[in-house]
């Protein structure tokens, strides 16, 4: 190897990456061992950015940070600035979005109607609830975290509720109205997928692959170390108490958050399929996955 090309390998060793995830219990247990230095990432240094998952949709397609957790409902707008990593997403049997209501909706074909609240136009909750509800009228998008009182409040008549709200909703007095990940289940027989981990494109094999073996380590780390919460996932959860960490993390981390492995990647290829027919959209030629090396 020439000078020039070692000192460009030198300085690939010792980049500083951005990493964006969200604060709920899943995310922060997954990659907290990786960002806090609790596991050796060698001359890789990670800088997270923790947001809410439709802000680090919107800077996914704006290519704004090297490494980044996105709904799954916003993977074909990104293909051509990133790749997906098969660990650190969240799929899952049992683990999709719920439409709740604070009344009983005897008719389904009611809701095609009804004002319904949605946590965000590129979210895998939007397109899962599409899926069931495509004649749908009224939607209106806001952060996950302020759904369940804008139904409680009268503001929409159902909205679509996803991460830890699975566990309150109930306690607040709001009913389930259909599982929408039940509905996915029902009509492929596949893991939903919810999350993904994507890196850029540009990044070489090598390095994403490395990057990919980080995370994976990451979360063994957090495994082997469970059920105790680190404080880290509770600093993000401040209003939680740990039976629903617990829980959090229990629904969305599984062996798919370790590999995506052969039926993760089915799953994730009939999402796609059912994204270009909701949204009449050619998809990108580019390889989803990354390779292994």
């Amino acid at each position: 190897m020439d000078a020039g090309k070692e000192l460009a390998e030198i300085e690939k060793l010792n980049m500083r990456l951005t990493i964006g995830f969200s604060p709920c219990p899943n995310d922060t247990f997954i990659f907290d061992a990786l960002v806090n230095k609790k596991i050796d990432t060698g001359e890789l240094q990670f800088a997270p950015v923790l947001e809410d998952v439709q802000t680090l949709n919107e800077w996914a397609i704006q290519d704004r940070l090297d490494i980044t957790k996105i709904s799954y409902g916003v993977l074909p707008l990104v293909q051509k600035n990133y790749i997906l990593l098969n660990a650190g997403g969240a799929l899952g049997m049992g683990v999709g979005p719920l439409l709740i209501s604070k009344y009983e909706v005897r008719n389904m074909e009611d809701i095609n109607d009804m004002h319904i609240v949605i946590p965000g136009a590129h979210t895998t909750a939007h397109m899962l609830f599409s899926l069931a509800f495509p004649q749908a009228k009224h939607k209106h998008f806001t952060i996950f975290s302020a759904i369940e009182n804008a139904v409680l409040n009268q503001e929409a008549d159902a909205g679509v509720i996803i991460h830890e709200n699975r566990f309150t909703y109930e306690k607040k007095g709001l009913l389930k109205v259909m599982d929408l990940g039940e509905y996915w289940e029902q009509q492929t027989g596949l893991p939903i997928p919810l999350g993904g981990i994507v890196s850029k494109r540009n990044f070489d094999n090598t390095l994403n692959n490395n990057i990919n073996g980080l995370i994976r380590k990451s979360i063994e780390y957090a495994f082997e170390n469970y059920p105790v919460i680190s404080q880290y996932v509770k600093q993000y959860s401040q209003e939680m108490d740990e039976g629903v960490m617990r829980q959090h993390i229990d629904l969305y981390v599984n062996d798919y958050s370790l590999d995506l492995r052969e039926n993760g990647k089915k799953a994730v290829k009939e999402f796609l399929n059912v994204y270009k027919e909701i949204n009449h959209q050619k998809m990108d030629d580019a390889d989803i996955f990354l390779n292994n090396s």
